[in-house]
């Protein structure tokens, strides 16, 4: 393992260490990324609460962008492919494929009931539009659409939580972003089960700073309470919470991931399990992530 969870003692100042300074990847299907869209390994490093252990991976071509899981299997997801997979065996049992010029840049998915429900966009064209892809986990058939089309930015991820939709707005500084709004512009959006707006947050600068030049690319809520987002490049997830005031959301906790960002998705199965993406590899890798202490 990369990280141990006894490196936690040494401190936020040793948070860069630990991290291996995460390798870069882009927004496309083959994870390149242009030399000047690197990420600033010089951002103040957020609180480290420990390190992830990694269970095991297993080989999955569509790694590239994110991945969801149910009680049996996990769906990972490229721009416009899906390939469904036995948790035991990581045997792939059934694909999808779409019409790359329709599903441009599906950033995410989640299970949810019966349904596999990603978020998606037209990354890297602007003005961002994004929609919301419903598929049956059963037979992978598309499902329908629901456009959410020029809006906040560029959607990234979903999660049904509490009887809402949790949805993240991505913005950027460079390839793909809209003039006059960069990566502080990140934004999260509760919606009701009909998509209408219930409120809105910005996150806090320490996690913004890690995110530069790009924004969150994964997110789910744990049973903990707690939201757990990832960015695009940093081995890192960031643990934060509602604000009992203002439109911010409180950082608490960084811990230590062996995969580089991307889409997440908790084990519905095994508590504290949680799935992500390694796109060097296209693998598929689920981790224990440590408990993160009671918060106030």
């Amino acid at each position: 393992m990369i990280f141990r969870e006894a490196r936690a003692i040494l401190g936020i100042s040793a948070l860069p260490l630990l991290m291996g300074m995460a390798t870069s990847g882009g927004m496309g299907a083959s994870g390149s990324a242009e030399t000047k869209d690197a990420p600033q390994l010089d951002a103040p490093a957020p609180l480290l609460a420990g390190s992830a252990s990694e269970m095991r991976r297993f080989p999955a071509e569509e790694a590239t962008q994110g991945i969801a899981a149910d009680d049996r299997y996990v769906y990972v997801n490229a721009n416009s492919a899906i390939g469904k997979y036995d948790k035991s065996s990581g045997s792939r049992v059934a694909y999808w494929r779409g019409d790359p010029a329709e599903f441009i840049h599906m950033n995410s998915c989640a299970v949810v009931a019966r349904e596999l429900v990603c978020a998606a966009s037209n990354y890297p064209s602007v003005p961002m539009a994004s929609s919301v892809e419903y598929f049956d986990t059963r037979s992978m058939r598309h499902l329908r659409t629901r456009t959410l089309g020029i809006g906040r930015g560029s959607l990234t991820w979903l999660d049904w939580h509490q009887g809402s939709w949790w949805a993240l707005f991505a913005n950027y500084d460079n390839k793909g972003g809209e003039p006059g709004r960069d990566h502080r512009y990140t934004v999260l959006v509760r919606f009701d089960a009909k998509f209408q707006e219930q409120g809105s947050w910005l996150f806090p600068q320490p996690v913004l700073q890690r995110l530069r030049p790009y924004s969150s690319s994964g997110g789910a809520w744990g049973k903990d309470g707690l939201l757990y987002v990832t960015g695009h490049d940093r081995r890192e997830a960031y643990v934060m919470k509602l604000p009992q005031g203002g439109a911010t959301l409180k950082h608490v906790a960084t811990i230590a991931l062996p995969t580089d960002g991307q889409a997440i998705a908790w084990d519905p199965v095994e508590p504290r399990l949680m799935w992500s993406v390694d796109r060097s590899g296209r693998n598929a890798v689920v981790a224990r992530i440590p408990a993160v202490p009671r918060q106030n």
